[in-house]
């Protein structure tokens, strides 16, 4: 089976743990890179004002990215990363699936927090793309070891 891994990481951790994803899966890798960065006051999620704040209380707010997944349909599965905002994905998740079919493909979820769980994220995708197969999700920190990827890559 050929496997896409997905990620969106605003800090770098996400990233780390889908490069570790990677490594033990096998897949190809993509970043979801929003096409305006996001700066340290950006991700102030104390501040109503900030980018990151303003974003996620528009539940329709569908930041651009960069790029798509060419080929998508050569994927059988797809494994997408996120940190948890606001106890969902970042819209820039919503966009990558609104912008490539995962109709018929096995989609698992990781989300990085130090003590979201990843319900909240879940259950929305769930109920925002009741069409699409997503099989299981789990919440890692910064600390994550492989064992803990081996035991949700099987």
């Amino acid at each position: 089976m050929n496997t896409l891994i997905a990620y969106f990481s605003a800090s770098g951790i996400t990233k780390s743990v889908a490069e570790k994803i990677k490594e033990v899966k096998n897949g190809d890798i993509f970043e979801i890179a929003p096409t305006v960065r996001y700066t340290s006051e950006d991700l102030d999620w104390t501040n109503p004002n900030s980018r990151s704040s303003v974003e996620m209380k528009n539940e329709t707010s569908r930041p651009e990215i960069v790029g798509n997944v060419e080929n998508i349909s050569n994927y059988d599965t797809v494994v997408i990363g996120f940190p948890v905002w606001w106890d969902v994905a970042p819209h820039e998740v919503n966009t990558f699936i609104e912008s490539n079919d995962l109709t018929n493909k096995n989609i698992y979820v990781f989300v990085t927090s130090g003590s979201s769980s990843v319900d909240g994220s879940i259950n929305s995708l769930r109920t925002l793309y009741p069409n699409l197969n997503f099989i299981d999700a789990i919440r890692f920190n910064r600390n994550v070891t492989d064992e803990e990827i081996n035991n949700f890559i099987k």
